[in-house]
């Protein structure tokens, strides 16, 4: 990513739980979101379903640093122990730089 750190990042987080725990995941996501959405720098904290049963964060932060800053806090902290032991695989975190285009609503996150 070519950015500075005052441009905006977009995270994908997709969150695959264990046979079994998929009431326990959710559950301990939705718990996370309210306070996710108060950190400073948070744009978008959007929960989704995939066909396949895992769950996909859509994330928009104002800059790195505030996705930075979201990485050591204590929402996310907490929402880590609980997810110890409940998915099948890590969680795959996939940073992405918006390049916008065409119309300013519809060619961005």
């Amino acid at each position: 990513m070519s950015g500075t750190d005052d441009k905006a990042v977009v995270v994908v987080a997709t969150i695959t739980p264990a046979e079994g725990r998929e009431a326990d995941v959710e559950k301990a996501l939705r718990e996370a979101i309210p306070a996710v959405h108060d950190e400073p720098g948070c744009l978008i904290y959007a929960l989704h379903r995939a066909r396949s049963g895992a769950f996909v964060m859509v994330e928009k932060w104002a800059s790195a640093q505030a996705l930075k800053t979201h990485s050591a806090a204590a929402a996310l902290t907490a929402l880590a122990a609980k997810l110890d032991g409940a998915l099948a695989v890590p969680t795959d975190v996939r940073l992405l730089e918006p390049l916008p285009e065409g119309n300013a609503d519809r060619g961005t996150v």
